[in-house]
């Protein structure tokens, strides 16, 4: 049963994949956070067969079974925690649920253009939309919000804000704005888990009126058939 991870579990991941995955090009934490907040929001499920060896970048060779399993159990504990992120509905998320990203150890008192803040945890997020990519798109067409969240994430990623004329070019991105969009993470994240949950939720189908067949008597009582009254 998933839990959410405590500091030090927290600590473990990370340094598990600074060994086994960043080498091989895999993810840092950074990057495995916002992978899990795209898996837990995906609009069609991603089975753990799926989105647990991208982490690694070449997948290692475990020493056990038991060790893959322990493994397997960790990052299913890291899901959770996006997953409770996504999930809570209140003003003040609380601190065990933030996202885990870095920042200056005082980040109001930093100012520096230079520093990427933000932009491996929205480079995770976007690997983990390639998984479901065309359903992603579906969500993009249908809701212009999703569309904007996806606008300021990409802007996280590539350190750019991309002008309305493609034929001028991009304004990087600084470091204020960097903090602003990390800021608004949790309640963009909160806004694309309440849609999920409205398009998987079942509504009653619509149900056509019944019409009489044609020769049957006719429903206004006239006692004339259908076809020679009201389907007339």
């Amino acid at each position: 049963m998933p839990r959410l991870p405590d500091d030090a579990q927290i600590e473990e991941v990370a340094q598990l994949l600074e060994r086994r995955a960043v080498p091989y090009k895999g993810f840092n934490l950074e990057a495995l956070d916002g992978y899990l907040s795209a898996i837990a929001l995906s609009p069609e499920p991603v089975p753990a067969d799926e989105w647990q060896p991208p982490i690694w970048g070449t997948p290692p060779r475990w020493e056990s079974e038991a060790e893959r399993t322990q493994v397997a159990a960790m990052l299913e504990d890291q899901l959770h925690l996006a997953t409770q992120r996504a999930c809570f509905d209140g003003d003040d998320l609380p601190e065990l649920l933030a996202p885990l990203l870095w920042l200056p150890e005082d980040p109001d008192a930093e100012d520096d253009d230079a520093l990427d803040v933000g932009r491996d945890w929205a480079f995770g997020f976007f690997r983990g939309v390639e998984l479901r990519e065309a359903a992603w798109e579906r969500w993009l067409d249908e809701s212009q919000w999703v569309d904007e969240i996806f606008h300021l994430l990409d802007q996280l990623a590539s350190g750019e804000i991309l002008d309305e004329d493609p034929g001028l070019p991009p304004t990087p991105i600084d470091y204020r704005q960097r903090l602003d969009i990390i800021a608004s993470l949790p309640g963009m994240l909160a806004d694309l888990q309440r849609h999920r949950i409205d398009t998987l939720t079942p509504r009653e189908p619509l149900r056509r009126a019944e019409i009489p067949e044609r020769n049957a008597p006719c429903p206004c009582g006239s006692g004339r058939k259908y076809k020679k009254c009201c389907g007339a």
